[in-house]
């Protein structure tokens, strides 16, 4: 499997590969996915945005799911990627977690 290639296991779906940066982010900037540091290479910021060189795993939940994790019925243990970003602003640090995956544009999608 290629860097850009990814399993998109059962119940979930590739979300994208872009995230917005906070407004007024300056770097340095530390980037985690599920909470775990990103290598330099593994992303580039670019535009305003992170751009990352495979998609972000989503997790799919549709109304019965989702009414049945309400009445806790069940729990989800689906793949479902989150993206935090350490950066500066005004010369504090600042954390920001689950940030917005950009969706694919139509027909865009791996």
């Amino acid at each position: 499997m290629t860097e850009t290639q990814t399993e998109i296991p059962k119940g979930s779906y590739a979300a994208g590969e872009r995230v917005k940066l906070p407004a007024g982010a300056e770097p340095p900037f530390t980037v985690f996915i599920n909470g775990i540091e990103q290598p330099k290479g593994s992303y580039r910021i670019e535009g305003g945005e992170i751009h990352f060189g495979r998609p972000i795993v989503k997790e799919k939940v549709g109304m019965s799911r989702w009414l049945a994790m309400y009445l806790g019925l069940f729990g989800t243990y689906r793949k479902n990627e989150t993206i935090d970003l350490q950066f500066s602003r005004g010369g504090k640090v600042d954390l920001r977690s689950d940030l917005p995956v950009i969706p694919y544009a139509e027909g865009e999608a791996p």
